[in-house]
């Protein structure tokens, strides 16, 4: 082999080199596009060993009511008074639409804070991906109007904009939540699905919700009225209550980072 042909070779095998290594680099670096519940930007709980934690309920509303149809979940709110329990209430602009009178009163109690659960309840994307068959917004427009309308609608009705905001599904990918950083709200998790989207039994609502770690923030829902969800909430909250825990609101939680 001539020295120029060993030259050629040894650039050759050096830039082949050198384009596998960017490429593995480009592989792991993070994409806007990056899917999911569980993202850099969404808050879901706090690193702490006091026995606290946030229980959060999603209102998640319907694309359209009939008659004399009810989706308020009345025995859980009724316990969560009763019991002086505070929680965050994720409310959706449908959902508001449809209990006026029910929104009302729950943004008057102080024992509950209101947060931002979209307008069309879908995930939030640049792309219109999907999470449990529910398609997401496909642009950045899509995406401020998801958050701002309801935003809007609830600082109307209680003169204070919400804190903070979930999706609908609580999926988003990375650019969605830069922008609803953007749009002045910390963006919602959860360390544990309480309820499953209310379809777990009484008895799996209250083991899941027992199983949070000190800090967590448990995501339920109040709009299924006919799931397990508030038998098993008071079965957890009676059982986190003997092991020492404090309920706190999101806003609470969250600064006790500070």
């Amino acid at each position: 082999m001539t020295s120029l042909s060993r030259i050629l070779k040894t650039l050759l095998v050096g830039s082949a080199t050198a384009l596998l290594a960017i490429s593995a680099y480009a592989a792991s670096e993070p994409s806007d596009m990056d899917w999911g519940v569980d993202l850099p930007g969404i808050f879901k709980e706090i690193d702490t060993d006091e026995k606290v934690l946030a229980l959060t309920f999603d209102a998640c509303g319907k694309s359209s009511y009939t008659g004399e149809e009810r989706d308020y979940d009345e025995e859980l709110i009724a316990f969560l008074r009763k019991d002086d329990i505070p929680a965050t209430l994720f409310v959706n602009e449908r959902w508001i639409e449809a209990h006026p009178d029910e929104f009302a009163s729950l943004a008057e109690d102080p024992l509950f804070e209101i947060g931002n659960h979209g307008t069309r309840h879908v995930p939030l994307s640049l792309t219109g991906r999907s999470a449990y068959g529910i398609a997401g917004t496909k642009n950045r427009a899509e995406v401020i109007s998801e958050v701002k309308t309801c935003g809007d609608t609830i600082e109307r009705s209680t003169g204070e904009k919400p804190r903070f905001f979930r999706a609908g599904t609580a999926h988003y990918d990375r650019a969605s939540v830069k922008i609803v950083t953007e749009l002045g709200y910390v963006v919602a998790g959860f360390s544990v699905n309480g309820d499953g989207g209310a379809t777990f039994s009484a008895d799996r609502v209250r083991d899941s919700i027992s199983s949070v770690r000190p800090g967590g923030v448990v995501l339920c829902h109040m709009n299924h009225p006919e799931s397990g969800t508030a038998e098993g909430i008071r079965a957890a909250v009676e059982d986190l209550t003997k092991r020492g825990f404090r309920f706190l609101t999101l806003s609470e939680l969250y600064d006790m980072q500070r």
